[in-house]
């Protein structure tokens, strides 16, 4: 994973700043924008559907309703003077003569049935069929004779066996027998009364077939709407209409037009009542209206969307303009700061990060141009001045040795051959006589563990032969720590510490313990003594005396070791001191072992 992520932090890296404020643009504005509007797009032609799909049904019922009112509306009349004794009794009575029945047509029937023609307005002729002789025809008030029976209306009542009965049908115009007329009516035999059956009656009521075309008509915008009776014949439409002259003799038969699928249709019934049974109100939708909703919200959404791509890109290039400018004039000063010319930037350098950075550079561009002009050689001087120091302290360091480490040795000699009558100086001598012969044929500054530890042990026989008992020393040495080579004289300093500041000071016996192991890739050097131990306000004092080269006085053996370590390998040896009062001393170094030789053999 990591692998990856750098792989891809290194090719976006590598890209132009043109190219990437070009991808900014296109990935990280228009991308959203064209993804936002198409989703927006999708999501509202949805909507709209709904909304239009919504409206349609609507719409459907709505004509549904009123077309079921006007008809239900006819039944209910139909109903009422079904139920009308008066009018029944009237109808069912044989008159004398003429003048008898316009004596009771003038009293009881003149306005009893158009009475209910004004206050349903959907009813445009009220007509009682009767075989009663005695009735002057005329009005609304017929007399079947055969002309009636042949008519077209009269065979399809006669063919049904329901006791009300909706049906379309086309008669003839009575001032032009050439051509037919659309009628929609209402029927129904009058024989509520049993008593007033003594002649054959017919109610039939004719629905204004101009107030269904006005319903039809009024839904055009959302639907083109087909009344279909229980036959599946069309009875009246938008196209059809319902205009005098017409010479078909049927309806025609419904079929679906060519331009619509099934998904197309919308039906419902006219009503549940049995009169209507069969009778249902198809519509199509006006097939411009979604798609013409659908396109002004797609014109809107892209107009919108080009309006704020305009304004996100115009704004996106007047920022990134003012970044892409400055830094591009930033390169190429960086450029010309490689071929050592030190020109400053002079442009409006702003506020921001790029400007702070330019103020930045300009700084640095003169810094450096003041550093070369004015401190050069002086530079160069103390350089070499700084080298001769080095080396002038490396010789110092490799040189330095307690002198009165050998006065002390001889006196030690001198009291013990008093005493011992020369038996017990044999060794001593030998001891000392290797470690001054070291000292003086001892030219390397590098030598291996090895050898600084077989010194050491040299160095601790003679110590241990002056104070006898009271001191005592180990060594734990790792094998393959002994063929590293360290800057020579690195741990005697710290085993002549111990000695001297720590075990004399204390009543028991003493020791000294040096140890090397290489673990993590480290050499680490320990000696530790069980000496006094030292102060935590002296032990502060002793570490900033050691890193301090300046200073002076105490502490100088391991001054010296630290300022060794330091000047070979830099900040990357690391040393340290631990002490307790009463419980002794540690004092150890570490060195990387990659920047240690080593002694092949």
């Amino acid at each position: 994973m990591k692998l990856r992520k750098f792989r891809l932090k290194k090719i976006i890296n590598d890209i132009p700043l043109n190219y990437k404020f070009l991808m900014i643009l296109l990935i990280g504005v228009l991308l959203p924008i064209l993804i936002v509007n198409l989703v927006f797009m999708d999501h509202m032609s949805n909507f709209i559907r709904a909304r239009e799909e919504q409206n349609l049904n609507i719409s459907l019922e709505r004509a549904r309703k009123d077309i079921h009112d006007y008809i239900d509306g006819g039944v209910a009349v139909s109903h009422a003077l079904n139920t009308d004794k008066t009018l029944n009794e009237m109808l069912d009575h044989t008159y004398i003569d003429p003048l008898d029945f316009y004596e009771t047509f003038d009293e009881q029937l003149r306005n009893r049935v158009t009475s209910y023609i004004p206050v349903n307005n959907q009813i445009e002729r009220i007509s009682i069929f009767t075989d009663n002789p005695s009735i002057v025809p005329g009005g609304n008030y017929q007399f079947i004779d055969h002309k009636v029976q042949d008519s077209d209306w009269y065979r399809l009542w006669e063919d049904n066996s329901d006791p009300v009965y909706v049906a379309a049908y086309m008669a003839t115009e009575a001032s032009n027998l050439a051509s037919t007329v659309p009628y929609l009516s209402v029927m129904e035999r009058m024989n509520y009364f049993d008593k007033y059956n003594t002649y054959y009656k017919v109610l039939r009521i004719d629905i204004a077939i101009n107030k269904i075309y006005d319903v039809i008509m009024r839904e055009r915008d959302y639907l083109n709407l087909y009344l279909v009776n229980e036959n599946n014949q069309i009875i009246m439409s938008a196209d059809s209409g319902y205009q005098r002259g017409r010479t078909e003799d049927a309806y025609p038969v419904f079929e679906l037009p060519e331009q619509y699928s099934e998904q197309d249709i919308h039906t419902v019934s006219i009503g549940t009542a049995r009169y209507v049974k069969g009778w249902k109100l198809i519509g199509f939708p006006e097939g411009t209206r979604i798609s013409k909703a659908i396109m002004e919200m797609r014109v809107f959404v892209v107009l919108l969307a080009v309006a704020v791509t305009l304004g996100a890109t115009l704004f996106i290039y007047i920022m990134l303009r003012s970044y892409n400018y400055r830094v591009k004039r930033l390169s190429r000063h960086m450029q010309k700061v490689m071929n050592e010319k030190f020109d400053l930037i002079s442009i409006e350098e702003g506020r921001d990060e790029i400007g702070g950075l330019i103020q930045n550079f300009n700084q640095m561009t003169s810094r450096i141009n003041s550093l070369i002009n004015n401190v050069y050689k002086l530079e160069i001087q103390k350089k070499n001045l700084e080298m001769e120091r080095v080396r002038a302290e490396l010789n110092l360091l490799q040189s330095q040795m307690n002198p009165h480490f050998l006065f002390n040795t001889l006196n030690a000699i001198l009291v013990v051959c008093t005493k011992n009558s020369y038996n017990d100086v044999t060794d001593i001598i030998k001891n000392l006589s290797r470690l001054l012969r070291r000292l003086i044929s001892w030219k390397e500054d590098i030598v291996t563990l090895q050898e600084e530890i077989m010194f050491i042990e040299m160095y601790l026989k003679i110590e241990k032969f002056r104070f006898r008992d009271k001191i005592d020393y180990e060594f734990e040495i790792d094998e393959e720590a002994l063929q590293y080579k360290i800057p020579k004289m690195s741990i005697q300093p710290l085993i002549e510490n111990s000695c001297k500041h720590g075990i004399q000071k204390i009543n028991g016996q003493g020791l000294v313990k040096v140890s090397a192991i290489v673990a993590d890739g480290k050499l680490r050097v320990t000696v530790y003594d069980n000496g006094k131990g030292i102060e935590p306000d002296k032990l502060r004092e002793v570490i900033l005396s050691v890193r301090n080269e300046s200073s002076s006085g105490s502490s100088i053996g391991i001054r010296n070791v630290y300022r060794r370590l330091e000047l070979n390998y830099n900040d990357q040896a690391s040393f340290n001191i631990v002490s307790k009062p009463d419980e002794g001393t540690t004092v150890s170094f570490e060195i990387p072992v990659n920047l240690l030789e080593r002694q092949i053999t």
